[in-house]
């Protein structure tokens, strides 16, 4: 774009390279519903297939809609280069199998996601890679956990369900002594949260959540901050440093010079998108490029509305704790004031004085809010993670990532907040 901006209301709706489209003027990006592109000629389809070129030949890897997603959350993240894929959950794995292989082992936090939890804790053994946990409130911890095949330290922003902002400047400068890059999962703080600034070098997005905004499209992103020296560190990080039999022994450090500091985005797209092929439909694409454009003011809705909600919840005789960033106190309270700006975000996890049977009995009362297992949508909705996103995990596993038998997660939407606020009363009620 030729207007320069880090206003995060413009770049949603301005950002990247598309303007209009070249062939008809459109200004709305089109859904290029093709599988493939013509090559014009032998010579470019050979610069394209040696990377010697970057351009479309095949929509498995890469498609002009989902560039225009990719530019525009480059843009809002402050990065170099960004990589859609078809879930957040493709996302996390590509953005971690980029640099491990078997042998080597990564660090985490405790504080996950389910599914990213049982993604490190089981999968990745069947490739030979140790996941070491570790509690993230002590930063220390992951230098502790740190030996010479570790690869990467990962962590959430606002990690769900625990919503205890994660160190994110403390451990990434950790890894820098080590040559360890940060990656953070930012699915709960889109606009709120800049891991970039703080020293995070890779992103990752469920853009199924707050960035599509409304239930209707999965999807999620990884996003390459450009500012990790990859090429400093060639005994730490072998795979981006080291050649690469799949195009003509060259490095992906070296087929990224001409084209910018995107060794590792160029990497995860022309290597494991290309072999294991969790490509990003165009039209959910296109749904989610759409979502992008009204996310900050969303974003700031939920955040509102949670606000309040917390406050009213904090209160109420059946609800043992409120578990809010906005609610917390000590060093918890101050990372989250140093990470978030303008908000704690739309989730709000309530612990019900009646344990398992008390969560059950709450959402089934629930008139409004919907029962579902997603969070980030316009509408208000609550699930009961003991009993379904986490009731795969082991005792050990539930109580490491925040989940007890009376938990329930809530995500507030964008109603009325006085609306949410009866719905959840009643329920109390019932309980």
């Amino acid at each position: 774009m030729s207007f320069e901006t880090r206003n995060v209301d413009t770049l949603v709706l301005h950002g990247g390279g598309f303007r209009a489209d070249p062939a008809t003027g459109a200004t709305t990006v089109p859904i290029y519903q093709s599988v493939s592109f013509d090559l014009q000629g032998t010579a470019r389809a050979e610069r394209l297939a040696n990377l010697a070129e970057i351009g479309f030949m095949y929509t498995r890897v890469g498609n002009p809609t989902q560039e225009a997603l990719e530019q525009r959350l480059a843009a809002l993240e402050g990065g170099a280069a960004a990589l859609a894929l078809a879930s957040g959950q493709a996302a996390t794995a590509i953005a971690v199998l980029t640099l491990v292989q078997a042998g080597d082992n990564i660090v985490s936090g405790t504080d996950l996601y389910g599914g990213t939890w049982a993604f490190f804790a089981h999968r990745l053994r069947q490739f030979g890679i140790e996941t070491r946990f570790v509690d993230p409130s002590d930063p220390e911890n992951f230098r502790r956990a740190t030996d010479d095949r570790t690869r990467l330290y990962f962590g959430e922003t606002l990690p769900n369900p625990k919503l205890e902002v994660f160190p994110i400047r403390e451990v990434a400068e950790i890894g820098r002594d080590f040559g360890i890059p940060l990656i953070i999962d930012n699915t709960l703080a889109p606009v709120l949260a800049r891991p970039f600034d703080h020293g995070a070098a890779v992103v990752v997005y469920s853009a199924t959540k707050y960035i599509g905004g409304h239930g209707t499209t999965i999807g999620g992103a990884i996003i390459d901050s450009g500012r990790f020296p990859w090429a400093e560190h060639a005994t730490r990080q072998p795979l981006l440093t080291r050649p690469d039999p799949s195009y003509a022994n060259k490095s992906w450090v070296e087929l990224a010079q001409p084209f910018g500091p995107i060794a590792y985005i160029l990497a995860a797209r022309a290597g494991l998108l290309r072999d294991l092929g969790p490509a990003i439909a165009p039209h959910s694409a296109f749904q989610l490029a759409q979502g992008l454009e009204t996310l900050p003011l969303r974003i700031l809705r939920h955040s509102d509305n949670a606000a309040r909600v917390a406050a009213f919840l904090s209160g109420h005789p059946k609800v043992s704790a409120v578990i809010y960033p906005g609610l917390q106190e000590g060093e918890a309270r101050r990372r989250a004031d140093a990470y978030l700006s303008g908000g704690y975000g739309g989730l709000v996890g309530v612990e019900l004085t009646g344990g398992i049977e008390a969560g059950k009995r709450f959402i089934d009362s629930l008139k409004l809010l919907y029962h579902v297992a997603n969070i980030g949508d316009a509408r208000s909705l609550a699930i009961h993670p003991a009993s379904t996103t986490h009731g795969q995990l082991t005792p050990e596993e539930q109580h490491a990532s925040g989940v007890t038998p009376g938990y329930v997660r809530l995500s507030i939407g964008i109603e009325a907040v006085d609306d949410i606020i009866a719905d959840l009363s009643q329920a109390l009620d019932r309980v």
